[in-house]
């Protein structure tokens, strides 16, 4: 949780790889140690990158839909699955695949859409139709409650990745991936007594909540500086800070921000930053220790998701959410919004979310949420 100096998103390293892969080499290395081009003429780097950027996005938009759809067959078939490593991320994606479909179901909900905008960073021509890229990508959910399908809701999320492309007989296909997987903390999730979470949630109205304007000024923000902001501010931290995601994450850090720059709470001794931050502002368990330990925040409630899901309709927009793996907060949040039904949406860094429902990719009934008010 703490800080180096870039602070733009097109310089950061590919931090997060899928489990089974080993060690993923830096941009610098899986790019630049090319094997020599067979291409007679090759492309310059600004016509690779018009090239490809097209070529991926028929990839990621075809991907989208099979996610959408859980059709796994299609979704295979935009790997080369003969290669370990294109087996590898097929397989993640399989899961990932399953994964949304069940919280869909326990949620209640029918996703309607999902749509990427890529931000290609390199490309490199490796030989043999071979062609490795990194690119930043912003991907667009949509969603409708069953019950009440007019009421559309939109989240975003951001990721980095490293890709390898190989062409056979005029198609491309992955071979390789990493990238930075907003649901790599939590691809399972529990049914237990799903049915009526779902009924719940259905059965669940709005609150006649008007945001007051200290509150609306850390949710814009938060809006603003998640990485996956609208116009010149997609793909881009504030510069002001360090990004702390190469030294292990900027969740505690942009939260802190969010307090400070948007909700107008004042530095201490203990909660501080200058050119660097005090480990209340950057590290997620002293963060959240020191929220609550000083009477600037309360506990909601503290649980599993089945413990707190109910108590998760009190949150409102300003509040922290926290989430605990193995007895150690890893994760924080600021809630900035609420959908049709009152659901709780967050937006944070690493990875970077946008109007998120709060437990999206922390589903696994090993997470434990500290749910968080916060006295504005």
């Amino acid at each position: 949780m703490y800080a180096t100096e870039t602070t733009y998103l097109d310089d950061l390293p590919i931090e997060i790889e899928l489990p089974v892969l080993p060690e993923p080499p830096t941009e610098d290395t899986v790019l630049d140690q090319n094997t020599p081009s067979d291409n007679p003429h090759p492309l310059s780097e600004e016509e690779l990158q018009a090239k490809f950027l097209e070529i991926l996005k028929g990839i990621l938009e075809s991907r989208n839909q099979d996610l959408l759809k859980t059709d796994i067959e299609h979704l295979k078939d935009l790997y080369d699955t003969h290669i370990k490593t294109g087996l590898y991320a097929f397989e993640h994606e399989e899961i990932k695949a399953k994964y949304l479909k069940n919280w869909a179901d326990k949620q209640g909900i029918t996703f309607h859409d999902i749509h990427s905008q890529i931000h290609m960073r390199k490309v490199r021509d490796r030989g043999n139709g071979l062609f490795g890229m990194t690119c930043n990508v912003a991907t667009e959910f949509t969603y409708s409650y069953t019950d009440s399908p007019e009421a559309i809701t939109s989240f975003k999320l951001g990721t980095s990745h490293y890709i390898h492309l190989q062409e056979k007989d005029g198609t491309y296909k992955i071979v390789k991936e990493w990238y930075t997987d907003p649901f790599a903390d939590s691809l399972d999730i529990t049914n237990e007594k799903s049915e009526e979470m779902k009924q719940f949630i259905l059965n669940h109205k709005a609150p006649d909540y008007k945001i007051d304007e200290r509150t609306q000024k850390a949710v814009d923000y938060a809006h603003m500086w998640c990485g996956i902001g609208e116009g010149e501010n997609l793909f881009r931290y504030n510069k002001k800070y360090l990004n702390c995601n190469p030294r292990g994450g900027d969740c505690a850090n942009f939260a802190s921000q969010i307090l400070y720059e948007g909700g107008g709470f004042k530095k201490n001794g203990t909660w501080n930053y200058t050119n660097d931050g005090t480990k209340a502002w950057l590290n997620a368990q002293a963060f959240k220790n020191y929220w609550v330990g000083s009477g600037r925040a309360s506990y909601i409630a503290k649980g599993s998701y089945k413990e707190v899901y109910q108590s998760a309709y009190q949150l409102r927009p300003g509040d922290i959410v926290a989430y605990e793996k193995k007895g150690r907060i890893t994760h924080v949040s600021t809630v900035t919004g609420l959908d049709s039904k009152g659901y709780p949406l967050v937006t944070c860094h690493n990875t970077d979310r946008l109007l998120v429902p709060y437990d999206l990719g922390w589903s696994n009934k090993s997470i434990t949420f500290h749910l968080i008010d916060v006295h504005y």
